[in-house]
């Protein structure tokens, strides 16, 4: 079924040549089943990977080539995404349909990955069909290399936290409501590392320091987390030491992930691990689960700690907050704050307005009244074949003209090495998430209402937070910038995962006529073929 090590091993170094020698490589085998869990107490259908929900953490440092094969054993073509990785110059192992063929029921792909020049707290989870509502998701953590400082000392634990709204409906009912046009209903509860309510226990030592890797891997809730009378210090975003700010609580939108460490601090006894709904109000779902002290006198007591429920300006507070530590070294010596992107030229201005409509009667969402549909052919496919018919570069404009919502199969264009900002417009009442594969960006400015030229004005342009997934208030606006030094074709898309389903995606192809190595990698021999590329080359045996 899966190939073997040796096998392995031949594969990335035939297929992968063009990595460099000297950095080391990760072999992970995995085999993606179906099975019954049960997270909220009554059995349904989840997507295990080796037989585990969550699915098996990956370890890497800092330049690891990262080479998992992963065999579909479902009914159904599958594939796994990896947010938050760049995967530089290579787009083709992005793991979203824009750019990978599925696994087909009963075959196998092997990912080769690199985590160049990364370092932080991400995840991976399924992107097809509607595969995220029953699992297959699971941490990704990048250590910096040995000889590159860390800004805190080494904690006594490291700690995968996955935490999401979740469904007791299985995921092929929730995706047949979906294709009927509907919306989701609100969610059953909130599930901490795929258990329930107290079902998640974390055993810690009086008097040691712990780290906590949050990554919110549901479905269309913001969330808040909170440990019972411990406070949460703040040290790295997606990838992003930041300034070490204390909070009581911490808001994690959907997609998003934060480190925080917290110092076993309290008198011997457990305590509430606490996460709920934000923003949902007068409905709150609240799960918790239990932070136990290896010298515990007693069980939890009193209610769970109450966190924020509507407050948006809370929420906004705390973003504006987290900071880019500008002294601490990130995936390389060189401090954070040695690229001053404050001071860079916009080549290019993008606004994208969220949008929502009926499509035929059917409930659809998109970006400025285009809202998604999947060609019959990856569209890194057709792009690197030259295959007409498609795509179409700029069929979606490159900011809102108020037209009434309809089907497309939306592509910006965008030229290698621009420096850019996007505007993030959210004219709706529901926080949005929105992620960009392939990069990481600088969340330079949000604030209430519509965005002009003027608001610019207060952007942060010295010391904003770079990440790959931020969060656009109600009726608010977000600025990013982003250089765009990876060529590809890049999945932009709602997290709310209901909405990316339905229409609410784009790609982004980073474009240059540069055939050099040095600026993007070829096709890997071992990439499938479907659609209009189907046999356009050999692949060795």
């Amino acid at each position: 079924m899966a190939l073997t090590l040796a096998v392995l091993l031949c594969v990335s170094a035939s297929l992968f040549a063009i990595v460099r020698a000297e950095d080391p490589y990760r072999f992970f085998d995995w085999n993606v089943t179906y099975g019954f869990i049960y997270p909220l107490g009554v059995r349904q259908q989840g997507i295990l990977i080796n037989g585990q929900f969550p699915g098996p953490d990956i370890h890497s440092v800092t330049n690891d080539n990262l080479i998992i094969n992963v065999y579909n054993s479902l009914d159904e073509p599958f594939l796994l995404s990896w947010n938050g990785i760049q995967n530089r110059r290579n787009s083709f192992e992005d793991g979203v349909y824009g750019t990978t063929c599925p696994i087909p029921p009963g075959k196998n792909f092997t990912y080769i990955l690199q985590v160049k020049d990364q370092i932080g707290s991400f995840y991976y989870f399924p992107s097809l069909a509607f595969h995220k509502a029953a699992g297959g998701f699971g941490g990704i953590r990048i250590l910096s290399r040995p000889r590159i400082p860390v800004p805190f000392p080494d904690p006594s634990g490291d700690y995968t936290i996955l935490i999401g709204d979740w469904y007791k409906t299985n995921h092929t009912d929730l995706k047949d409501h979906l294709d009927g046009g509907k919306k989701l209903p609100f969610p059953d509860g909130i599930l901490v590392n795929g258990r329930g309510p107290n079902g998640y226990s974390l055993t810690v030592e009086q008097g040691k320091t712990y780290r906590l890797r949050i990554s919110n891997v549901g479905l269309q809730h913001s969330l808040n987390f909170r440990i019972q009378n411990h406070k949460l210090k703040l040290v790295e975003v997606e990838g992003t030491h930041t300034l070490q700010t204390t909070y009581s609580s911490l808001d994690v939108h959907v997609g998003q992930s934060y480190s925080v460490l917290f110092t076993a601090d309290q008198p011997g006894q457990d305590y509430y691990i606490v996460v709920s709904t934000r923003f949902t109000a007068p409905e709150v779902l609240t799960t918790t689960g239990v932070l136990h002290y290896s010298n515990s006198a007693g069980p939890v007591s009193g209610p769970p700690p109450g966190g924020p429920t509507i407050q948006i300006d809370w929420s906004l507070n705390q973003a504006r907050s987290i900071r880019t530590n500008l002294t601490a070294s990130g995936p390389r010596p060189n401090p954070q704050g040695s690229y001053h992107y404050g001071l860079i030229n916009l080549t290019k201005t993008y606004i994208l307005s969220s949008s929502a409509g009926q499509i035929n009667d059917k409930q659809r969402y998109g970006f400025n009244s285009v809202s998604f549909v999947p060609a019959d052919t990856p569209l890194k496919l057709a792009d690197y074949y030259n295959i007409g018919g498609v795509f179409r570069v700029g069929s979606i404009s490159d900011r809102p003209y108020g037209g009434a919502l309809y089907l497309d199969t939306a592509v910006l264009g965008a030229d290698y090495r621009a420096f850019v900002e996007f505007v993030f417009q959210n004219d709706e009442d529901i926080v949005q998430s929105l992620h960009l594969d392939g990069y990481s960006f600088f969340v330079v400015g949000m604030d209430g209402g519509q965005w002009t030229e003027s608001s610019r004005n207060q952007y942060n342009l010295r010391d904003a937070v770079s990440r790959c997934t931020t969060q656009v208030y109600p009726n608010s606006w977000t600025a990013i910038y982003v250089a765009l030094d990876n060529v590809g074709m890049w999945n932009l898309r709602s997290e709310f995962w209901a909405r990316q389903y339905l229409g609410q995606q784009l790609y982004l192809r980073v474009y240059t006529t540069s055939t050099s190595l040095r600026d993007e990698y070829p096709i890997p021999k071992n990439a499938r073929l479907c659609g209009k590329a189907s046999g356009r080359h050999t692949r060795p045996l």
